[in-house]
């Protein structure tokens, strides 16, 4: 037990310890330069998100504005400005400061630690844009240019409670990055819960969101590897033994989603496209296969025999060595949830992208990851508790397993390759199953549960012969006599902002909103959108009003990632919506899967 309890505490500390390490390492753009700064005298000077960390937060018909100032920097009383396109800002004041004797500017009114002030605006009974400016130096001797910061006012927030701080956008004063400005989403929302709330609190909300995400499609497939864990670890695996493989399965997928996510976040959404390239994905789905036929007996999956007795000497019976293969295992999990898009990871991944701050964004992926991996726990402990132990049942649960592990390799490779041919696949898997199951039944006493068990093999097999002989039969989702074509939405495809700037302009002169689709085609939830959300008969009228653009960034060249990065698209599915003007309107911008009735209620939005 001892050793058990020594080896959760590594695996935890290691799990830490490997995220810290690398938010140190991803830190600096030049691991050289940052080394050598510790024998330099020269000062560095922060990025100006973190030397002046901003937020707001709205109050009925008020907004108030605070900036976080990081030691040695300073902000100027006569810099600050609020102004707005659409609404008329009241004069407001600002608290009093410490006098400083600037060297660009002479004597000023400064800021240090901290500053904010509150201001009204009118007419509020619509949305507004309000730009907030300002600028400021550090002691060391750098004067940042004037910085420009958006925030939003929402009329539906008039009769309620304070609303938690929301995210801005910066408005980079001598560049063109303005355009890739984020929204306040239900995603800014998150990312200004870590800019501003309790770290408590925050965590607390997340590691709930996380829970919730582990009923989402992302994480099903990782319930038949951990179930094959379980059953695949012997026959006398008691429930303590079999929390810890659960707690160390979790904590190997916690390390890779979170890890993960921060790439994506700091070196751009190239690298979430890497992960899905064809050849990692078959990689993967061979392991996986793999590990399907050794649950049915085809080989045992084990080191060779010298290398098996140095290990028992090391860890008494391999118990560590298990652990450790687990842990892999957990982290190799972590892939197939990776390319998964949803609010409280982009809200997460927005915040890093926003702010530079990977620590507190690594540690908030990993706790998100964590209540992912709650139900996964549960469910692990009472399988090891629940499921036979030995016996002829104890074979044929683990044949059960090989096949919820195939589906899996079907899932992985329903990324890259077409309908058809995964609809014959799993067609083809079900088939085998149903076999399975009609042979082992055979073997049992009969009863009405064996007629039960024959049923069901019955209706699987005959489910699975019509799902691999529709496509020739022209009864396939992409063959119905009904003419699919008419139902389907037309998408203009665009190739980089050249393209997408064009059609904005047209748009714009016909008067008409419009919709852009980022999809890929190793995006699930991309799929779903088409054939559950775009083409829904309540969906369909709204989009037939506005110009549809899709961006097919599958190919992850330089224009696909500079669209990305000019939009700030952080994963897919994204879906960014634009007025009759060519403005974004950044509050209605989609991440991740949505159905069509909370589809339908955003792009009404677009109209008004």
């Amino acid at each position: 037990m001892l050793k058990q309890f020594f080896s959760l505490v590594l695996i935890s500390t290691f799990s830490l310890f490997f995220i810290n390490t690398t938010l140190a390492q991803q830190s600096s753009d030049n691991p050289f330069k940052a080394a050598s700064s510790w024998f330099s005298d020269e000062p560095q000077f922060l990025p100006v998100e973190q030397a002046f960390q901003f937020n707001f937060t709205q109050h009925n018909d008020k907004i108030t504005v605070n900036w976080q100032i990081h030691d040695g920097y300073y902000l100027y009383q006569h810099r600050f400005k609020v102004t707005s396109d659409t609404a008329t800002i009241a004069q407001f004041e600002l608290p009093s400061g410490t006098d400083h004797d600037d060297p660009y500017f002479g004597k000023q009114v400064v800021y240090y630690d901290e500053v904010g002030f509150e201001f009204s605006l009118s007419p509020t009974d619509q949305p507004h844009e309000i730009t907030v400016s300002y600028q400021g130096c550090a002691d060391a001797g750098l004067c940042y240019a004037p910085t420009k910061k958006i925030v939003y006012f929402d009329p539906k927030f008039l009769t309620t409670a304070t609303i938690g701080t929301i995210a801005a956008t910066t408005l980079a004063s001598q560049s063109d990055a303005a355009a890739g400005s984020v929204p306040m989403s239900e995603q800014g929302e998150l990312a200004g819960l870590l800019s501003g709330s309790s770290l408590g609190l925050t965590l607390l909300l997340f590691f709930g969101l996380g829970i919730g995400l582990a009923f989402t499609p992302c994480v099903f497939p990782m319930y038949p590897i951990l179930s094959g864990i379980i059953v695949g670890s012997g026959n006398k695996l008691s429930t303590r033994q079999a929390f810890l493989l659960s707690f160390v399965y979790v904590q190997g997928m916690a390390l890779t989603y979170s890890t993960l996510g921060l790439v994506v976040a700091s070196a751009g959404l190239q690298f979430q496209a890497a992960f899905q390239h064809p050849i990692v994905l078959g990689t993967l789905a061979v392991l996986f296969t793999g590990l399907a036929l050794s649950m049915f007996g085809v080989f045992n999956l084990q080191l060779p025999s010298s290398w098996q007795n140095k290990l028992n000497n090391m860890s008494n019976q391999q118990k560590g060595g298990r652990f450790t293969g687990v842990f892999v295992m957990g982290m190799i999990s972590g892939l197939v949830a990776s390319p998964c898009t949803t609010a409280p990871l982009s809200g997460a991944l927005l915040y890093v992208a926003q702010t530079g701050d990977l620590l507190l964004g690594g540690v908030t992926l990993y706790v998100l990851s964590l209540g992912m991996g709650v139900p996964l726990l549960l469910m692990g402990t009472s399988g090891g508790k629940l499921l036979p132990k030995a016996g002829a049942w104890m074979e044929v649960i683990k044949g059960i397993f090989g096949f919820m592990l195939l589906s899996v390799v079907v899932v992985l490779l329903s990324r890259f390759i077409s309908e058809t041919m995964i609809q014959v696949i799993w067609g083809v898997l079900a088939m085998l199953f149903a076999g399975y199951l009609l042979h082992h039944n055979k073997q049992t006493k009969i009863s009405a549960m064996q007629s039960v068990r024959h049923t069901l093999a019955l209706v699987i097999l005959i489910f699975g012969t019509i799902a691999v002989a529709a496509p020739w039969l022209g009864i396939n989702h992409q063959n119905q006599p009904a003419s699919n074509s008419e139902h389907q939405i037309k998408f203009v495809k665009i190739k980089g902002i050249q393209q997408l700037q064009q059609q904005l302009a047209q748009a714009k002169a016909d008067g008409i909103p419009v919709m852009l689709d980022f999809y890929a085609d190793w995006c699930v939830a991309c799929k779903d959108f088409e054939t559950q959300t775009f083409s829904d008969p309540t969906v369909k009228p709204i989009l037939s009003k506005m110009l549809l653009l899709q961006a097919d960034v599958t190919a992850n060249d330089d224009l696909d990632i500079e669209l990305q990065d000019h939009l700030a698209v952080l994963g897919l599915p994204s879906i960014i919506l634009y007025n009759t003007q060519g403005e974004e309107l950044k509050h209605l911008r989609v991440v991740g899967f949505q159905p069509p009735e909370q589809f339908k209620a955003i792009i009404e939005q677009a109209f008004n």
